[in-house]
């Protein structure tokens, strides 16, 4: 199974009013984990998802936009287009003023103010995700299932220098001699592997940035947990009956991952493991089975608040001691990634918009305003507060800087002001 939902071209009549359809007729997958797009041409040109599913909270609480929504007050909208015809954007991140975007190119691009700063290559394996850590190393997972660490230059800004790769080469070495080391891969074309590196692609990352851990989740269905202060493996997860597409660190020593298997789970880390420095996590809950995909989640940790995006083009979210507390109908087809930024939520889809949610002290959501404006399906989000909004924040509230990264090969920058 496969982690990138492609979805076929679609046009703004397929989705008149911006209402979602409560049928939940929900595209399913394709059936090998093998990506079935030819990556010469655009990869959302052959939809995979066309199946049909449904969803098991059809009966809670559902938010749809409405006909005319557009409640932010002016100033929020698009201010500014990039775009290097390099390849699809799969990735993005975002860093102390700086951006890192990731495509099928291979290449990191580095842009700052709105302008190309710099850039890097990878060799080889398209570029699934990018996290970055409190000091500045750039942590980038690829198609080729390993993990590439990069550090800016100190002679020079515009330089990134590759520090390694997980697992590093002295690990699997090691590990490889060892035959207690190897495990069963669940994977058709693969009978073993060591257990400390992934089988398939890395399709998410996840930074715990308070216990110095780095999360990888993988096509080959496990999820591995790294140590970022010497880049060990600790654990290895079997964590899904399919490719994971989504890890997120949660709040009270939770951990999330979402997977095509249709499946949400809540991991608790259980303290140390047997090995010194090892860490254990055990399956606390499965919060969502579902015929269709999990394609995102996204964690506000304030506010312990869980969101899951899936192919059906539903969002489910759980609150108060993860409660199920409502689905969010925005999209028709495929959320391919979620943000979370004060009281918004941003869902970006496969239909070729961004939803903004606005999210109310009852709890209660609402779409707040729709952005349009890209060619092809939104595949990441990024969003980090504007530096520039000074004295406006008490007056009108905080304002953010989100950026989409498209299969159009471009990523858009909008400013969206939160209301107070």
């Amino acid at each position: 199974m496969f982690s990138d939902p492609m979805i076929k071209s679609t046009s703004e009549d397929d989705f008149p009013n911006r209402r979602s359809s409560v049928s939940f007729a929900s595209p399913g997958y394709y059936s090998d984990h093998r990506s079935p797009w030819n990556q010469a041409s655009s990869p959302y040109s052959t939809s995979p998802w066309t199946s049909h599913s449904s969803n098991p909270f059809l009966t809670h609480s559902i938010a749809e936009p409405s006909p005319d929504t557009d409640l932010f007050p002016p100033g929020t909208g698009l201010i500014g287009s990039l775009v290097r015809e390099d390849g699809h954007i799969y990735s993005i991140a975002a860093f102390r003023g700086l951006l890192y975007t990731g495509s099928d190119s291979k290449n990191i691009r580095v842009w700052k103010d709105q302008n190309e700063y710099s850039g890097f290559k990878s060799g080889s394996g398209l570029v699934k995700a990018i996290v970055i850590s409190p000091d500045h190393r750039i942590f980038t997972g690829h198609q080729d299932g390993k993990v590439r660490i990069w550090k800016i230059s100190a002679k020079n800004p515009r330089v990134h220098k590759r520090l390694g790769t997980l697992p590093c080469f002295k690990d699997f070495l090691k590990s490889s001699v060892n035959p207690s080391n190897y495990v069963e891969s669940r994977l058709r074309h693969r009978r073993s592997s060591i257990w400390i590196r992934h089988a398939d692609a890395v399709s998410c990352l996840s930074l715990d940035k308070a216990n110095g851990l780095l999360y990888s989740g993988s096509w080959d269905r496990t999820i591995k947990v790294w140590r970022l202060s010497d880049s060990r493996c600790l654990e290895s997860i079997n964590a899904h009956d399919d490719a994971v597409n989504s890890v997120a660190i949660g709040f009270d020593g939770l951990v999330f991952t979402g997977s095509a298997d249709g499946t949400v789970k809540v991991w608790r880390r259980d303290g140390v493991g047997r090995k010194a420095g090892a860490t254990r996590h055990v399956a606390a809950q499965t919060l969502l089975r579902q015929d269709c995909a999990v394609t995102a989640l996204a964690v506000h940790v304030a506010a312990e608040i869980l969101y899951c995006g899936s192919s059906d083009g539903a969002v489910n979210f759980w609150e108060n001691d993860l409660a199920h507390g409502g689905m969010l109908a925005g999209h028709k087809v495929a959320v391919l990634c979620l943000a979370a930024a004060g009281t918004l939520l941003f869902t970006g889809s496969a239909d070729k918009t961004i939803c903004i949610w606005g999210r109310g002290g009852d709890g209660v959501h609402g779409c707040l305003s729709v952005l349009t404006g890209h060619e092809g399906p939104v595949k990441c989000l990024a969003v980090e507060e504007d530096a520039c909004a000074g004295e406006e924040i008490n007056v009108k509230g905080r304002r953010w800087v989100v950026y989409s990264g498209s299969l159009d090969k471009s990523v858009k920058v909008w400013k969206v002001q939160e209301q107070l």
